[in-house]
């Protein structure tokens, strides 16, 4: 049967002769676009994850390692940057959220000045905002072809100053907890929702041993631009190097190696070095367009956008994200939990992905199966980016038609996510 038919089935009783109809509920005040007017995924790179301050990238800036991704994307596919519509670009640690940055980056590869570019900021889901706001430019009908990118560079900006915040934050409760570090809403969500860590240690080690796999297999290869930069090693003597393999993943990771670490974040916390995200280096950049003018050009579609949703939540537990913010997009998608094949969740802290994955029933073969951010790394602004890219290959790796959720908490107390069709071979 259909897979389209299957799905109708879970909406509507008895099933229903208009799956197309049922996967756009009315609900969420959208309609079915025609085939034509969908926004899909053309194609998608990234650079390798670099540890930040002692990795491959510590002394690489931003701008060369954003022009390296949106270089490829263009060429893989044999795009002249003049056709693009927009390009944007989620970035958190660079001023101004790297709007200068982005914009020397588009002409270090050779984009034309008549090619428009922008940056967003909305934390660690960045890098996923710019691909919605490129879909949404597309939807609008304001642009055919766009790009969606993300980068950070954490060797050379680190999480500070929060900037000039009024007094009137220490009177209100939800405003003041904006202020909390990350790893202790962490530990709030490990406390409040009964998140052990032996749970957290499980799951940190299956990150590493998935991406380990993964890694030897060269599943990540196709997805990987080399990219060849100098570094500073400790004599202060410069070296040049290749970057092409991620360098958070330690394949010798053991459980009883995590239970020993200490707490990171408080002394009786459960959460550790060992179970929570990496600092790290890296970009992504996606290419969307209207299916009618990719598919005018000749240009493959790699994957359709089915949905998206962003959620607000209490900002002392903002790890719990995902777990609102994936049934959102679910429901603008028609979809259930069961109908997704492979769910990417940024892995910022085990504590909340293991939370959102028990709230929402999510069986754990069906997420990360290639590892995340504990094993990968986590540069702020590029995760979302990076994981629609590893998301769509690792669906069409499987060789049919599939459903996949890319999805984040957003530090400050938000959610985003997105579903995405892989069309089949």
């Amino acid at each position: 049967m259909n897979r389209l038919k299957v799905i109708s089935g879970h909406l509507v009783p008895g099933g229903s002769p208009e799956p197309l109809r049922v996967l756009r509920s009315s609900e969420c005040g959208s309609s079915v676009p025609s085939p034509g007017e969908e926004v899909v995924v053309v194609h998608g790179r990234r650079t390798a994850i670099g540890k930040a301050k002692r990795g491959s990238f510590k002394d690489t800036t931003p701008d060369e390692l954003l022009s390296a991704v949106m270089t490829a994307v263009l060429t893989d596919v044999g795009l002249s940057p003049d056709q693009l519509g927009d390009v944007c670009v989620g970035n958190v640690l660079q001023p101004g959220a790297g709007a200068l940055m982005a914009r020397v980056a588009h002409f270090l590869s050779g984009f034309p000045e008549s090619v428009p570019v922008y940056t967003v900021n909305r934390q660690c889901s960045s890098g996923l905002q710019a691909l919605l706001n490129v879909a949404g430019a597309i939807r609008s009908g304001s642009v055919q072809l766009g790009l969606a990118c993300g980068v950070e560079s954490m060797s050379l900006r680190s999480v500070g100053n929060p900037g000039d915040l009024s007094s009137r934050l220490a009177d209100n409760e939800k405003a003041r907890d904006c202020l909390i570090p990350m790893g202790i809403t962490a530990e709030n969500v490990a406390e409040r929702f009964g998140v052990s860590r032996e749970k957290q240690d499980a799951f940190a080690l299956s990150s590493q041993l998935k991406a380990a796999r993964a890694q030897n297999s060269g599943r990540f290869d196709q997805e990987i631009v080399p990219v060849t930069v100098t570094a500073v090693d400790d004599s202060g003597r410069e070296r040049r190097l290749e970057a092409r393999k991620d360098e958070g993943v330690r394949a010798g990771t053991t459980l009883e190696g995590l239970s020993r670490l200490r707490p990171a974040f408080k002394p009786d916390g459960s959460t550790t070095a060992g179970n929570s995200s990496q600092l790290s280096d890296g970009a992504a950049a996606v290419l969307l367009g209207r299916r009618a003018a990719v598919e005018a050009l000749g240009l493959p579609v790699l994957g359709v956008l089915r949905g998206s949703a962003v959620v607000g939540v209490p900002p002392d537990v903002m790890g719990i994200g995902p777990a609102l913010a994936i049934p959102a997009a679910l429901r603008q998608a028609g979809l259930r939990v069961d109908d997704v094949d492979v769910f990417e969740i940024n892995e910022a802290f085990a504590s909340q992905a293991v939370y959102c994955m028990e709230k929402l029933g999510i069986p754990p073969e069906k997420v990360n199966p290639n590892g995340g951010a504990i094993a990968l790394g986590h540069p702020l602004g590029c995760t979302g980016a990076r994981q629609v890219v590893t998301l769509l290959n690792e669906l069409r790796r499987r060789g049919r038609r599939a459903f996949g959720v890319v999805s984040m908490c957003v530090g400050t107390g938000m959610g985003a996510a997105a579903v995405f069709e892989f069309p089949g071979p």
